[in-house]
């Protein structure tokens, strides 16, 4: 996946960014904790896991399959004004967001399912959330599916959560794809960026004890892509393939603004987009590394270009 595309899901940073930039009175969206310096998030397995069940998304999902007018303007900040950014540009009108999905029942919306990417807490009092979606509807010819994504910045306004920012893609018909995906995505797959040395290390470590080699996977939480990759490497074709011969390590580059240094220590052009590889030898040599972005979008790939990779460059022993 590449930033700049259609089909972009934008991270919570830009959110934040958009936010700021939109209104004078930012700080009313994005509440400070004691000190004016941002809370920190919980790191506990239970909170992570808490948050994986946002239930103000619920809520948000039951009222726009239900067209539900009232319900969704009630999600929706006021006071500040939600922001809204589309293709279209830049809406500051919070009623405009909601009849664009109380719109979508009349239509013959039938079902509306939401995977969530990414979860992000950039301050006290607020949770970014990167989607993926697929819709269907029920027309006179028979059901049409479609898929789209957004990202949203959820703020705390006393007892209630509201909207307070939101990017959304438009809607397109999907594309087929022979790689598994995820039925409930890991929005801890990629782990703070900080992280990727030590985990390199430790791979490093391990690999020279087993005598496997290590992949670098290049991406982030955001991207669909890198989650129907890393389902791909666990499904029980290929998984015995990648267990017998691999570390796998994946490497958080943030917006496209972190371990920038790793990516050129590995010969790795983010430029190409991800999920972009490298293969390293046990004593950290460089053993191969993806150019041409072959990976960057898995509706072009098959099982059989991930195991002819995996098969090609598998430790010889």
């Amino acid at each position: 996946m590449k930033l700049g595309r259609s089909q972009m899901i934008i991270t919570w940073g830009i959110l934040a960014l958009l936010a700021a930039a939109s209104r004078s009175d930012a700080g009313a969206a994005f509440p400070q904790a004691a000190g004016g310096n941002p809370a920190p998030a919980k790191h506990s397995a239970a909170a992570k896991e808490s948050a994986a069940a946002f239930e103000p998304l619920a809520h948000w999902r039951s009222a726009v399959l239900a067209g539900d007018k009232a319900a969704l303007a009630a999600l929706y900040s006021t006071a500040p004004a939600a922001v809204t950014k589309t293709s279209q540009g830049e809406s500051q009108d919070p009623n405009a967001e909601v009849e664009y999905w109380a719109a979508l029942k009349p239509r013959g919306l039938s079902s509306f399912t939401i995977k969530t990417l990414e979860i992000k807490h950039p301050q006290a009092a607020t949770v970014v959330l990167v989607l993926r979606y697929a819709l269907t509807f029920h027309t006179s010819t028979g059901d049409v599916p479609y898929v789209d994504g957004a990202s949203q910045l959820w703020v705390q306004q006393g007892n209630d959560w509201r909207i307070a920012v939101t990017q959304r893609g438009e809607m397109a018909p999907p594309t087929a794809r022979r790689l598994p995906e995820p039925a409930v995505p890991n929005t801890r797959l990629y782990p703070d960026p900080k992280e990727a040395g030590p985990e390199i290390s430790s791979a490093l470590t391990e690999a020279t004890k087993d005598h496997k080699r290590v992949i670098l996977v290049f991406g982030g939480n955001w991207c669909y892509d890198c989650h129907v990759l890393d389902t791909t490497f666990r499904s029980k074709e290929i998984a015995p393939l990648v267990n017998a011969n691999y570390h796998v390590v994946h490497i958080n580059i943030g917006d496209y603004d972190q371990n920038l240094d790793l990516a050129d220590k590995y010969q790795v052009p983010l430029k190409k987009g991800v999920p972009c590889l490298a293969v390293l030898d046990p004593d950290g040599t460089l053993v191969f590394s993806q150019k041409q972005g072959e990976f960057e979008s898995t509706t072009r790939i098959g099982p059989e270009d991930v195991t002819k990779f995996l098969e090609q460059w598998k430790p010889k022993r």
